[in-house]
């Protein structure tokens, strides 16, 4: 198998759908929504701002979206592979939104040993333990954001 290939094949497990945003309870919802808005483009992160904005105020908001860009910036820059996600509106769960949503809620749990085994599904084991620390900050944020959603 070509380089290519093996790329796209990994790529299509990633987007694969695994269940329904319905199935999953409001923070890791949230998780997935974030997600699926920072890569939507100006419009989604605009969107994503003002979400964080109603529930954190405005310096918490910057905080947040903080936190989340350098967790994603930990996944780009030393992932396995992109973070496959679906379009905004799909009400589809892909394989890698269900893993980041498992992930932040078991970093905000406080369950280290689970945040770093699925760490290592996402960026390479060198890197785990700087993305179970991005993850406790997001996920306790997403935390606090569906309780007063």
């Amino acid at each position: 198998m070509k380089d290519d290939d093996r790329a796209r094949s990994c790529a299509a497990r990633g987007a694969a759908p695994v269940g329904l945003l319905a199935d999953l309870d409001a923070a890791e919802a949230l998780a997935v929504l974030c997600l699926r808005l920072w890569f939507d483009g100006a419009r989604g992160r605009e969107e994503l701002a003002q979400t964080f904005s109603r529930g954190l105020g405005q310096e918490g908001a910057a905080r947040a979206l903080y936190a989340f860009a350098d967790l994603l910036e930990i996944c780009a820059s030393y992932g396995r592979r992109p973070i496959m996600h679906h379009k905004v509106a799909c009400r589809c769960l892909g394989a890698d939104e269900a893993c980041l949503a498992n992930f932040l809620m078991s970093a905000a749990e406080g369950d280290r040993e689970d945040a770093m085994l699925l760490a290592t599904l996402m960026v390479r084991a060198d890197a785990a333990p700087m993305l179970a620390e991005a993850g406790c900050a997001v996920g306790a944020i997403l935390r606090r954001l569906a309780l007063h959603a």
